[in-house]
């Protein structure tokens, strides 16, 4: 829901924008038979060697966005380092991706009423966030888009009896273009997204995972972008902290043992403080997709921090230093 908070990002909308219908009629078809102040700890993110060429397998990488286009701007909303470390690890991140031949993005600011897989050839950007300073509405990421592998997730879903859906006018959202222009300034390599689907089912999206996970077999990496903590009227709020670290170490958990995951993760809103830390869960509905590519492989926190008075972390499967 687009917002005049300057502390929150846009969300998506459950209900289809105006944006969104007019991409619908131009652009959209049904692929044929698819069914306080304070200084955080001093945090080290892990150093992720450079990745062998080629691939044997691409990663599935879950990471936290940040707060609108934080990291292109003048912090005024608590410390000016609040993104110090993320900037760092995603900068990082980046340099690791030699051999990967295109990123399939899961952004919690796309859902549509079955899953949707950019087909953009040249995607341009969706600045879907409000009240940041004027110079954040003419960034650049000038990404390709990546319709060959995006025809190819198609043909998974479609083999897996997921309802799905092509859109050849989808731009990228700021879960795209803000932590990947971090991570690759050049914008060197093909990108494209596949939506949420509404109604946030995890089940579902750790089915749509599963169906996909053949494209990390073909080079293309798949990054669930998101939070792992999305409270907005919680953050900076003393009992937040605790709140956000005990849900981080339920997630450390339920994400490590590969024979438990699923399950766990269906019931992630039983875990403790899951309804505090996310009251609406499309920023952790990106970690069921990437969990479900990768069954059988164990999770990793592989970057954590401490943001706005939160913990917030990130989680990998498979490894990006091979």
């Amino acid at each position: 829901m687009a917002t005049n908070d300057p502390n929150r990002a846009s969300e998506s909308p459950t209900g289809m924008t105006r944006r969104e219908a007019l991409a619908a009629a131009a652009g959209v078809a049904l692929v044929a038979g698819c069914h306080p102040k304070e200084t955080p700890p001093m945090v080290t993110p892990k150093t992720i060697a450079a990745a062998p060429k080629p691939f044997l397998r691409a990663p599935a990488l879950y990471l936290p966005h940040g707060g609108g286009p934080c990291f292109f701007m003048d912090w005024t909303m608590g410390p000016a380092d609040t993104w110090t470390r993320m900037r760092a690890w995603l900068e990082t991140m980046g340099q690791s991706l030699d051999g990967i031949k295109a990123i399939a993005v899961i952004s919690a600011h796309w859902e549509a009423p079955v899953v949707t897989v950019q087909t953009n050839p040249a995607p341009g950007l969706l600045y879907d966030y409000s009240g940041f300073p004027p110079h954040t509405y003419q960034l650049t990421w000038p990404a390709p888009g990546a319709p060959d592998p995006a025809q190819r997730a198609l043909q998974l879903l479609a083999a897996a009896g997921i309802a799905c859906a092509a859109d050849a006018t989808r731009d990228f959202d700021h879960g795209v273009f803000v932590p990947l222009k971090v991570a690759l300034p050049k914008a060197q390599i093909p990108t494209f997204q596949i939506s949420l689907v509404r109604g946030l089912d995890p089940a579902a999206h750790l089915a749509i995972g599963r169906a996909l996970a053949p494209l990390r077999d073909e080079g293309v990496l798949i990054l669930g972008s998101g939070m792992s903590f999305h409270n907005m009227r919680a953050f900076m709020r003393p009992e937040a902290l605790p709140a956000s670290q005990e849900f981080d170490a339920w997630l450390d958990a339920a994400t490590a043992d590969p024979k438990t995951r699923d399950a766990a993760l269906q019931g992630w809103a039983t875990a403790p403080k899951a309804r505090y830390c996310h009251p609406r869960e499309e920023h952790l509905m990106p970690l069921m997709v990437v969990a479900g590519a990768a069954e059988g492989e164990p999770g990793r926190a592989v970057f954590r921090d401490q943001v706005m008075g939160v913990a917030v972390s990130a989680t990998e499967f498979g490894s990006l230093g091979g």
